[in-house]
């Protein structure tokens, strides 16, 4: 659905802050060519800045540019903006950026704020510390984007954590579009995808990961290495979490003892297994099926 160009700022409440992400602004403006002045004057002076000072926010901005190209500038470098780029502004960064003259752009932007993407972007990855992300028209991302609009211009009741959760997803496909970008079309993303293909149709059997990294020329630390950056956990973790899962759906949809439940996954010890079980669930596997 197509949005029209416009800009609103908005009012964090009590409530709003304590959920720990929250919408401060958001906005979409087709800038033409040969405009003689940007930033649109009508913003309020937190927001309005000039090329020659530049500004410095007290909240993340991530802005889309879809048409058009233009120069994004901090003080570790400046940037060309190009269709499908995302200039991400993080909070005390000097910034300042406009669309080339001879083209013009479209902006879609948003404005955030809060203890959730505070820590996040506090992690030091690669992803949250670059301004300037070229990702291309992507339709998942305009179309989160024209969400949020929606959702703020009708303001209904809640509409502060609809639109807090729309921006986690859009971070969401950024973080998603990065682990892509380190492994798309490497030998490596075929290496790990076809090992947790093993593990899932083996889900009984323990699989050697050293045997397996040797097997395909890979040392086992590296491979280690990579395949957690692919899946977010380290291979041994990754089979257990699956073991217990499937544990779990064979306590609530079968007749099976937990003892045979618990050799068939291939454990070794049913006290092994329970202890393992209650530290990834919460609950002991005999108290599954009286609460499901």
């Amino acid at each position: 659905m197509e949005v029209d160009s416009f800009f609103k700022y908005l009012t964090p409440g009590e409530e709003d802050r304590a959920w720990g992400i929250y919408m401060k602004c958001a906005g979409k403006a087709e800038i033409p060519a040969e405009l003689p002045f940007y930033p649109n004057r009508e913003h309020p002076t937190e927001y309005h800045f000039t090329w020659e000072k530049g500004r410095i926010l007290n909240e993340f901005q991530i802005n889309y540019i879809t048409h058009g190209q233009g120069i994004y500038e901090t003080e570790s470098g400046r940037y060309q903006i190009k269709p499908g780029s995302l200039m991400v502004t993080r909070p005390g960064i000097w910034h300042r950026y406009r669309p080339d003259k001879k083209s013009g752009w479209t902006e879609n932007y948003i404005g955030f704020d809060g203890t959730i993407p505070r820590e996040i972007f506090s992690q030091g990855r690669a992803w949250s510390e670059r301004p300037v992300h070229h990702i291309g028209n992507r339709e998942e991302f305009i179309d989160t984007y024209h969400k949020i609009f929606e959702i703020i211009q009708e303001e209904r009741p809640g509409f502060q954590q609809v639109a807090s959760g729309m921006i986690m997803k859009l971070l969401g496909f950024m973080v998603s579009l990065e682990k892509q970008r380190n492994f798309s079309g490497k030998r490596m993303e075929k290496v790990i995808r076809e090992v947790c293909f093993q593990i899932r149709e083996n889900i009984g059997k323990e699989i050697d990961f050293k045997c397996y990294a040797e097997d395909n020329n890979i040392g086992y630390s590296y491979f280690r290495k990579m395949f957690k950056q692919y899946t977010g956990i380290a291979p041994v973790q990754y089979q257990l979490d699956l073991k217990i899962r499937r544990a779990r759906e064979m306590l609530v949809s079968t007749d099976k003892t937990i003892k045979e439940i618990a050799f068939e996954l291939g454990f070794q010890s049913i006290h092994y297994f329970s202890r393992i079980f209650k530290k990834k669930t919460g609950v002991p596997p005999s108290e599954i099926r009286r609460i499901a």
